[in-house]
């Protein structure tokens, strides 16, 4: 199982990006696949997970109604929709995918998930 994140880049504060997490050699429809980030000497952090087996999402405080996390099943890919960017927003974004479908509680710790990609870069700054 692969998962190849794309999409980040350079953007001002307020600007918008849209982040791409397609997955190769599996499926995740029934489980969960997430995003995580990683700042620059910070731990990696929740960002939002979907579960497949009830379509539900889970996000990080902060970036409640501000960045939504979809998916599209037929492409077996998930998009993270960054909007109102800040600077605190700067990190390494990566996605993470289980083909359980995970308990509510848990879908904010990286140990539940089995497959990462490799991350991309999303910077904001004017």
């Amino acid at each position: 199982v692969q998962l190849q994140a794309s999409g980040g880049g350079l953007v001002q504060p307020g600007a918008s990006l849209r982040l791409s997490c397609a997955a190769s050699g599996g499926t995740f429809r029934t489980g969960t696949m997430g995003w995580f980030r990683q700042a620059p000497d910070a731990e990696r952090e929740f960002v939002a997970a979907l579960r497949g087996q009830d379509r539900k999402t889970k996000y990080e405080d902060s970036v409640k109604g501000r960045l939504p996390m979809t998916r599209d099943n037929a492409k077996n890919t998930v998009y993270l929709q960054m909007n109102s960017l800040k600077p605190e927003d700067t990190a390494v974004y990566f996605c993470a995918a289980s083909q359980r479908s995970m308990i509510w509680s848990s879908l904010g710790d990286i140990v539940g998930y089995d497959y990462w990609g490799q991350g991309t870069q999303v910077t904001v700054s004017s």
